[in-house]
């Protein structure tokens, strides 16, 4: 196949050409992307905590019983698992409506605030709503503050520019997203995990997430979290060198990724977003309504209709991502360098996160 003879060239790095390859919007052949929708290969069924989590956590968090879950790992890839949409009906709306109305809001920092006064940056969800609900299909249209978004933090803010976390930078975490975290990494055999740290990322079609390695947080036993909402993706899972070639896989709305042991330090990056293959505007798990009976205690708000029309519109070319981490062991502290120069963020030209267009002034740096 074309992808995997690119792995034999010289040159490039075997991760570097395969991004290369998949990054191409002409590419038709898909046929090397793993699909979990129809495991084979080296594709094997992965076991989970059943009992680590009750029924009645998993539904409080918008989960199925974690016994009804499909979890699966890869050959080659220990600690790596993958879990295909566990949601509950009409559960996804809460967490895309919380990544547009209320994560992006202060204290919580995002790419804008490093283009923009803050008073500007106070409400994108008011700034942004009217626009995105008339919105018709015209690349020319001006795009609203929401869709200039591209990366919010939450909790231990992550510095771009010195690739840390730090004890001087960091706002309350989001509550809801804590508990969803916490029943996930007990399901995948991880209990007590704290979520601490996140970082929300907002793709377009034209988007991509760089070749990278998610080790700035201190305790690395703890596995990263990934969930993905909305359109769908190809995800590149490399070794813990560049010249090894990744194994592409495909990642869906509602989907889950846990990377722990091993796999924890991998490298990895995220080429492309497609259209979800239901040919829809939107995949169907997003159609579905949430359930009237909440059960008690519940992290999940019913989203009001006029809201969801507005994060519809938006997912009608986009995809978001979150991934959570812990960042401190039980006990452990910043060492005291890592108090300092707390408030330096990355514009969203940083590497970690590209997006072509005509408009940018400078050269794409997808590495």
């Amino acid at each position: 196949m074309a992808a995997a003879a690119l792995t034999w060239d010289g040159g490039e790095d075997a991760f570097r050409r395969l991004f290369r390859f998949y990054r191409q919007r002409d590419v038709s052949d898909l046929r090397g992307v793993v699909d979990f929708s129809v495991p084979g290969g080296q594709v094997f069924r992965s076991q989970l905590s059943i009992s680590s989590v009750s029924d009645q956590d998993a539904y409080r968090a918008g989960l199925q019983p974690v016994s009804q879950w499909k979890a699966y790992g890869l050959n080659g890839y220990p600690g790596f698992i993958f879990i295909p949409n566990p949601f509950l009906p009409g559960c996804q709306r809460h967490w895309v409506k919380q990544c547009l109305k209320l994560y992006p809001q202060k204290p919580n920092v995002c790419n804008l605030d490093l283009h923009m006064a803050p008073e500007k940056t106070i409400d994108l969800w008011g700034q942004s709503k009217e626009q995105l609900r008339r919105k018709g299909s015209s690349k020319r249209e001006p795009r609203s503050l929401l869709e200039k978004l591209r990366w919010v933090t939450l909790g231990y803010h992550y510095n771009w520019d010195t690739k840390k976390y730090s004890a001087n930078h960091h706002t309350p975490f989001p509550s809801d997203l804590a508990f969803l975290s916490e029943q996930v990494a007990a399901a995948c055999g991880f209990q007590g995990f704290q979520a601490q740290a996140g970082i929300l990322n907002y793709y377009h079609f034209d988007s991509s997430l760089g070749i990278h390695v998610d080790e700035s947080e201190l305790d690395h036993s703890r596995p990263l979290l990934s969930f993905s909402f909305g359109q769908s993706s190809i995800f590149l899972l490399g070794g813990l060198k560049r010249e090894e070639a990744p194994t592409a896989m495909f990642m869906h709305s509602g989907d889950i990724m846990v990377m722990s042991g091993f796999s924890r330090l991998l490298y990895h990056a995220v080429p492309r977003v497609l259209p979800n293959p239901e040919g829809t505007a939107l995949p169907s798990c997003l159609d579905q309504a949430l359930s009237s009976d909440l059960s008690v205690g519940s992290v999940i708000e019913p989203s009001a209709d006029e809201d969801w029309q507005v994060c519809a519109k938006y997912l009608q070319s986009s995809r978001i991502n979150m991934t959570i981490r812990q960042v401190l062991a039980e006990g452990q502290k910043f060492p005291e360098e890592y108090g300092t120069n707390g408030k330096g963020h990355a514009p969203f030209e940083d590497s970690h996160h590209q997006e072509n267009s005509r408009a940018k002034r400078h050269k794409p740096n997808t590495d």
